[in-house]
């Protein structure tokens, strides 16, 4: 025969925590704001120096992926401008020189 001893339990009062949900993420959505308004003002007044309206469309797509790349990092308002300056300027060299050769060929198919 087995014998079994009672052990009794004794259990402290019971606890309670509060818990506040936290993002995943930092809230951005003022940042968002700024960031937009400074991609704005210096599309535009790059766009003005370049009254080219051929280089619209390569300076608008330099700051889309220069803002793709600043909005990654942890301070994306001061990277953008440095990496906008360096977009635009790969994307107007570009442009002329596509400009350029587009003229001789088009001479050349004349000739």
């Amino acid at each position: 025969m087995k014998k079994t001893n009672t052990l009794r339990t004794l259990f402290s009062p019971e606890t309670r925590f509060e818990l506040r949900p936290t993002a995943a993420v930092p809230f951005r959505a003022n940042l968002e704001t700024e960031f937009e308004q400074l991609k704005t003002r210096l599309l535009a007044e790059r766009l003005l120096v370049n009254e080219e309206p051929a280089l619209t469309a390569p300076l608008r797509r330099a700051a889309n992926e220069a803002a793709a790349l600043a909005w990654v990092t942890f301070v994306p308002l001061l990277v953008f401008p440095a990496l906008f300056e360096e977009k635009s300027r790969v994307a107007e060299r570009q442009a002329r020189r596509q400009a350029r050769i587009y003229a001789n060929s088009r001479e050349l198919a004349l000739a």
